[in-house]
């Protein structure tokens, strides 16, 4: 499969500078993802790069995007207002330049509920859904407080959480998207939270195929 790729530089938030973002096309794209990479990550982290490409193969092109802490490779994360601004700032990129592609967004970990969050507080009018690769809904403490504002999101979301996910109880998860009118989640086989397998996983499917996969069928339902 052919993909064009290209990489270029946005303005992430006011007094912040510019981040990396890094559009890869396959030939036939029927969509795009603006997708996040996790709170310890950059845009060539390998689950990223990975997940970009089997996405691409299941004809989603994406855009991936650094935040400014990890545009410049040093010092703690940005603050959440800096990381909403970051998000936002991607998705207008994606829904004025690839304009038209159906629009979804999505993240590993921390960039999902970004997106999730800034979705709940000034929706994004293009945007037709939100895919969770490992939603983050707790640290140590089991509780659900960072899923609060998905009751306010009234497009469709994908949680696709693996089995052994710390950050994610399961019970504590299936009991959030059924909550939820617009949420679909789909477990993975033996996985944590970067998508690691054990050997004993009885799928013979790939990981990032398989996460490629339920994305890609999840959105045909979406665009037709």
């Amino acid at each position: 499969m052919k993909i064009s790729t290209k990489e270029f530089k946005f303005h992430s938030a006011p007094g912040k500078g510019e981040v990396t973002a890094i559009y890869d096309q396959p030939e036939l794209a029927k969509s795009v993802l603006v997708l996040g990479h996790g709170s310890g990550s950059n845009i060539k982290h390998q689950l990223m790069s990975e997940l970009s490409s089997a996405l691409n193969h299941k004809s989603i092109a994406t855009m991936r995007f650094n935040y400014p802490y990890s545009e410049k490779g040093k010092g703690g994360m940005d603050g959440e207002k800096v990381r909403l601004s970051t998000v936002r700032s991607a998705l207008n990129i994606a829904s004025k330049e690839i304009a038209n592609l159906p629009l979804f967004a999505g993240g590993h970990s921390m960039s999902g509920r970004m997106f999730s969050i800034e979705q709940s507080r000034n929706p994004e009018e293009k945007l037709s859904g939100i895919i969770f690769y490992a939603f983050p809904l707790h640290n140590n403490k089991l509780n659900v407080e960072r899923a609060d504002h998905l009751k306010q999101i009234d497009i469709p979301m994908l949680f696709l959480s693996g089995q052994r996910d710390r950050m994610a109880n399961l019970d504590l998860l299936v009991h959030v998207v059924d909550k939820l009118e617009t949420g679909t989640l789909h477990v993975v086989d033996t996985a944590d939270h970067g998508f690691k397998v054990l050997k004993r996983r009885k799928i013979k499917e790939d990981v990032m195929s398989e996460l490629a996969r339920v994305s890609a069928e999840w959105i045909a339902k979406i665009i037709g």
